[in-house]
């Protein structure tokens, strides 16, 4: 019996789908960070990992968590990607609301008990 087939990884490595670099040139990239990007911008000359990040974030925003799954990417690689495609104005980044902002939890009861009565 044959053993089951891990899943296959990328055969290149980190450091050289980010030119060797291990920091991204800002530092505003945290996990929950929503990345969108600029669909009138040329996607030529950009690297294949580029090229795929641009198109998952085309479809709407992702966090940059998302983003580093999507691609198989550790998150630090990803945050280098995405600092370079910020400094092109391929994508636009923005924080997720703060936590001040958010409805208080009892609200957030209410309509989650108002949505269980109508099933």
């Amino acid at each position: 019996m044959t053993p089951p087939r891990r899943q296959e990884r990328g055969l290149v490595r980190p450091y050289v789908v980010t030119d060797g670099r291990a920091h991204p040139s800002r530092n505003t990239f945290d996990l929950v960070t929503l990345v969108m990007a600029y669909g009138d911008r040329p996607l030529t000359g950009l690297s294949p990992e580029k090229r795929r990040l641009m198109e998952l974030c085309m479809g709407g925003a992702l966090s940059v968590a998302e983003v580093a799954s999507h691609l198989r990417l550790p998150v630090s690689v990803t945050k280098v990607l995405l600092s370079d495609l910020v400094d092109s104005g391929h994508i636009t980044t923005r924080s997720p609301i703060p936590s001040a902002q958010l409805p208080e939890a009892q609200l957030l009861q209410e309509v989650l008990d108002g949505l269980r009565a109508r099933l």
